[in-house]
């Protein structure tokens, strides 16, 4: 049994040598499709961990009334503090919230230099870090400080950003599914290539009294091995744009946003199985146009 299934492998492993060429684009094309699969889950699972995040800690901008002076501003501060859950982040004194501004305004900062007075308020930017508190009542709660003029968060932005990535993930599933259709039909394609090559010898192979699995066989490995080393690529590849991109921490605003994690193990294994799955299901439908199963 092993004697013969070794045979096997070293036929697939020939006729790959043979058609090289045509195997090492079908190879090609299959990683780039897998790649662009794994990149949308890439994506995806950063994104839920971002808005796990945010969701797990509101942000909060706290507007001070003009005209404070310092001692007013840190009795402020205390009275933040002293509310259960929250973590000052930083403090924007007027200037800096002006400057911030020209800076982001970039060559149309000429537009303030008319002003006669700053009207940007100080701020406090602060993080709830309990989700079970209702951000409109912690607001509420902080708009009653002497000394706060508004409060803002984020919770308005995160539910639109939520709105976004529900789209994005139907695309990436439609797009997953015509990636999964376009590496079967290269597959099959591949082998059929692969199959036209050798014609002469199944025929020869049939008149001496092979069966049908005999031949079909390392056709069908070769799809599973070119699904395989498809996937594999295509995993390495992914990994190798992950570690490019984890060094360079995202930037949100001037402050470190999250960092950028890889996709688990199991979808990793999950996506070298189907595209193994895929290179099998492709060699069964390019053989069965020439043998009778």
């Amino acid at each position: 049994m092993l004697a013969r299934l070794a045979y096997f492998f070293k036929q697939a492993i020939q006729n790959m040598a043979q058609n090289r060429w045509v195997h090492l684009v079908g190879l090609g094309i299959t990683t780039i499709a897998i790649l662009i699969l794994g990149a949308f889950l890439l994506l995806f699972v950063n994104v839920d961990n971002w808005l796990r995040d945010w969701g797990a800690s509101v942000t909060m901008s706290v507007y001070l009334e003009d005209e404070l002076t310092p001692s007013q501003i840190t009795k402020v501060r205390g009275a933040l503090l002293s509310e259960k859950g929250v973590e000052i982040r930083r403090f924007i004194s007027k200037d800096q919230a002006l400057k911030e501004l020209k800076k982001a305004l970039g060559p149309q900062s000429d537009l303030l230099e008319g002003l006669s007075e700053n009207p940007l308020p100080a701020s406090f930017e602060i993080a709830i870090k309990e989700p079970q508190k209702d951000p409109l009542v912690v607001k509420e709660g902080l708009e009653r400080i002497p000394g706060v003029s508004e409060v803002q968060y984020s919770e308005a932005w995160i539910q639109r950003f939520e709105d976004f990535v529900r789209v994005v993930r139907i695309v990436g599933a439609v797009a997953g599914v015509l990636l999964c259709v376009g590496v079967l039909f290269i597959v099959t394609n591949t082998i059929k290539l692969t199959i036209y090559s050798r014609k002469e010898e199944i025929h020869i192979l049939k008149l001496v009294g092979a069966t049908d699995w005999f031949v079909k066989l390392p056709f069908l490995i070769e799809g599973l091995m070119q699904g395989a080393i498809g996937g594999a690529a295509a995993m390495l590849a992914l990994f190798a744009i992950y570690v490019a991109l984890s060094a360079n921490k995202a930037l949100f605003l001037g402050f470190v946003l999250l960092d950028i994690v890889f996709i688990p193990v199991s979808y990793v294994a999950g996506i070298m199985l189907l595209n193994t799955i895929l290179g099998v299901l492709g060699s069964l439908m390019a053989i069965g146009g020439f043998l009778e199963v």
